[in-house]
Parts: C-alpha cells; sequence; structure tokens
C-alpha cells in the first residue's frame, strides 16, 4: 500500500499478527486488523500541512472511533493486514469489476464484513505514509475519493451492508462512508435553492408583498435566525475532529494555537474549496458514472502550475460554479431589499460570498508564484490550448475541443441539459 515504515514499528510486527488469535468481540477472529498512519509531509507547505491534519484526524481518533465502539470500520487503504486464507476462500480482496472497486479497497472491508468478518484497528504500531502536497495533487486525490463514495453509494454492497445491521450500526455505517459526501451535496444544493429562491421572489414580486405585509414586518427573530447560521457555514465545526486530535496528541493548548495559526494561512479558504472537489465529483458520478483513477504523482510541488491547466482541472467544478452563483448573489442584491440592516444581509449572504471567492481564486492564491506578476500575464500556454482544434489522438491537454468532448456521452449530455433548464 505504498507505505513507509520504521525499524522500532517493523519489531511490533509480531504483536500486531498476535492479534488474529484474539477474539475481539468475543465472537469472531479478526480478518483485517488495522494499525495507524504517520503523516510526515506536513512541513513541506502551508496545504501539506492542512492535508497533514486532516488525514491524521481520520486514520487515528477517526478510525479509533468506528472501529470501536461503532463496529463499521472497513479498509481505507491504510496500512491494514488481511488474513489471506479468509479472503481468498471469500471471493478475494478485490471485486471483478474495475470500475467499483477503483478507489480503494474498501469493498474487501465491505466483502469482509458481509462475510461475517471483523475488522479491527490498534495504535501500538504505526507506519509512515506521504500525503499530496499542492493543490492541484490535493485536488486530484479528492476528486478520486469523491468518485469513489458515488460507486458506493451504487453499489450492491452498501445496499446490503444497511440490509444487515442493526439500526445504529446502519446510521453509523451512513454516517462514517457516503453520508459524510451526501452532506457536502446537500449542503451546496442548498446554497442554490436558497440563492434561486429568493431570486423568484424578488422577480415575481412576491418579495415587495412581502415586506408590506404587517404580519410579518421588520421580523427580527427570523432576521436573527438566519444571521446565526452564517457562523456554522463558516466550517468552524469541521475543525473540530483536528481539534480534538491535535488535543490528545500533544495537548490543547498546541491544538489552540495551531487552530489559530490555520486560520491565518487561509485553511479556510483551502477547505472551502475542496468542499467544492467532493460536492462536484460524487454529483457526478451520481449523474453520469464514469470514475477512473487520477495519478497525483505525490511529488514536491515547486513549480507553477499555468493557467490553462488550472482551467481544465476547475473550469466545471469550481468557476463555472462560482460565476453563477456569484452573479445570482449580484442581481439579489440590486433587485431585492429585503432586510433593512445591512449587517443582517452580510450576516446572511457573507458565506456564500465567501465559497464564490474562494471557487473562483483559491488555485491562484494557492499557486507557487501566484503573485509574480509576468507568470500571471503570460497567456502563451492558454491561447495555444485554445486555438488547437481537437480530434483523434489529440490529447485533452493539447485542445480545448478534446477536454470538452473528453467521456461525454448521450447520458451525460442529456443530464447536462436537464440541469441547465434551470437557466430558463
Amino acid at each position: 500500500m505504498n507505505q513507509d515504515n520504521y525499524m522500532e514499528e517493523a519489531l511490533k510486527m509480531r504483536n500486531l499478527l498476535q492479534e488474529f488469535l484474539k477474539k475481539h468481540d468475543g465472537v469472531r477472529y479478526p480478518t483485517i486488523p488495522g494499525l495507524r498512519e504517520h503523516i510526515f509531509t506536513g512541513s513541506v507547505s502551508s496545504l501539506a500541512w492542512f492535508m497533514s491534519n486532516q488525514e491524521t484526524s481520520f486514520v487515528t481518533i477517526g478510525q479509533r472511533l468506528i472501529a470501536n465502539p461503532l463496529k463499521v470500520r472497513f479498509h481505507y487503504g491504510h496500512p491494514d493486514v488481511f488474513d489471506r486464507l479468509f479472503h481468498l476462500t471469500r471471493g478475494g480482496v478485490s471485486k471483478a469489476s474495475k470500475v467499483i472497486n477503483l478507489r480503494e479497497d474498501i469493498f474487501a472491508g465491505f466483502n469482509s464484513t458481509l462475510r461475517e468478518g471483523n475488522v479491527t484497528h490498534h495504535e501500538y504500531i504505526q507506519v509512515g505514509k506521504g500525503r499530496d502536497v499542492g493543490l492541484n495533487q490535493i485536488s486530484m486525490f479528492e476528486a478520486q475519493i469523491a468518485n469513489g463514495n458515488g460507486e458506493q453509494t451504487l453499489s450492491r454492497d452498501i445496499y446490503r451492508l444497511g440490509h444487515r445491521f442493526d439500526f445504529f450500526r446502519m446510521l453509523s455505517c451512513y454516517f462514517t462512508t457516503v453520508g459524510f459526501y451526501f452532506s457536502t451535496l446537500v449542503t451546496v444544493l442548498t446554497g442554490y435553492v436558497f440563492l434561486y429562491g429568493r431570486l423568484y421572489l424578488v422577480l415575481s414580486g412576491l418579495e415587495q408583498g412581502l415586506r408590506e405585509d404587517p404580519a410579518i414586518h421588520d421580523n427580527k427573530p427570523l432576521q436573527v435566525a438566519l444571521a446565526s447560521q452564517s457562523f456554522v457555514q463558516i466550517g468552524f465545526l469541521m475543525a473540530l475532529p483536528m481539534l480534538m486530535e491535535i488535543g490528545l496528541e500533544r495537548g490543547f493548548q498546541t491544538a489552540l494555537s495551531e487552530f489559530i495559526l490555520m486560520q491565518l494561512q487561509l485553511a479556510p479558504v483551502f477547505f472551502t474549496f475542496s468542499l467544492g472537489t467532493k460536492t462536484h465529483y460524487y454529483g457526478r458520478t451520481l449523474l453520469h458514472g464514469g470514475a477512473k483513477y487520477r495519478p497525483t504523482g505525490r511529488g514536491f510541488v515547486v513549480f507553477q502550475a499555468k493557467f490553462a491547466e488550472n482551467y481544465r482541472l476547475y473550469s466545471c467544478s469550481h468557476f463555472v460554479k462560482g460565476i453563477e452563483m456569484m452573479i445570482l448573489l449580484i442581481v439579489y442584491q440590486i433587485c431585492g431589499h429585503t432586510y433593512r440592516s445591512p449587517v443582517a444581509y452580510v450576516l446572511i449572504t457573507a458565506s456564500l460570498w465567501f465559497m464564490v471567492g474562494t471557487w473562483l481564486f483559491a488555485p491562484f492564491l494557492f499557486n507557487p508564484s501566484g503573485f509574480e506578476w509576468q507568470k500571471i500575464v503570460d497567456w502563451t500556454d492558454w491561447n495555444k490550448w485554445i486555438n488547437n482544434r481537437g480530434g483523434i489522438g489529440v490529447p485533452s491537454e493539447k485542445s480545448w475541443e478534446s477536454w470538452w468532448e473528453e467521456g461525454k456521452s448521450i447520458f451525460n449530455i442529456l443530464a447536462s441539459v436537464v440541469l441547465l433548464l434551470r437557466y430558463c
């Protein structure tokens, strides 16, 4: 599993293998004992530090919780040890489909659990792991994970697990697998519904009628309720597991100081941008399928990404959506005046404006040498890419036409047309 290792940790391997001989739940022997990872790439850049803390919270406190007491730990590409005889006699560690088992071997964990296996997690041994350190690498990794969760949502394995678990274990399985990605999708869709709903009220004249209705004139409790949600939308609660992990490992004073330092290094911008990546690729997989492996390389990113490369990666997932939300906010500001207080308007729309700015400018903000003027105005690569015609054998990196036609099918086009009807 492309893990690093340490000599002192290798001496503990005998103890880990002894876990196969102990019934951890009093009923079954372990079939996949897992161990924690040590992310050692956190010092490369600020993005690498954010990713390192995020991954550390998932591979330690997250794995610990879902293994015991939730009992819904599977296999997540982490340094797990498999009972080879158990899995070879029950269909193997991989699915017979290269698409459904694309992202990682979580389906091996599904397979083990469905066939009365037992997956555990142990803290006394760890191995090293290098994570992605550049924004483009991280985005491709997040896209791959979101694609995999979309395939899980559509798979029979998660359906069978839901039918065979008890109620509480079923909910735990949902919120630790596809539920997180479904919640992010609903979060972004709620922003769209909110903006389009407000725009409809303004353009249809209903908002004017509501303003003049004496029953709801200057409804301060409603404004307070709407404003209070903005503090939750900023995303501080998303950092709570990370704070808890750093606090448990190195003390809560260190956790608080690192949290403040992360805010100064624009961590909310990075995590909001990642929210858009997860949402787009998860929803796209649900609609179209077609998940594919995206090699990230995981090298040390010290060079600037060209504008054409950023456009190819983020046009559909961030730029188009960000411009659409910005136009909606501007039109609503021009045509509607529901909020008597400017403070109420700022509190209610601040999170949406923050999302717009993040989705449009984060790839350039976190780009090495992103503030060097000569590199900002260099459009040579972009002009060459946009002027080249596509065709057979022309890759998407050479022509915009090949990029646009890549992965298109009749069903994809029909689904896209249905989604574009919202502009009518």
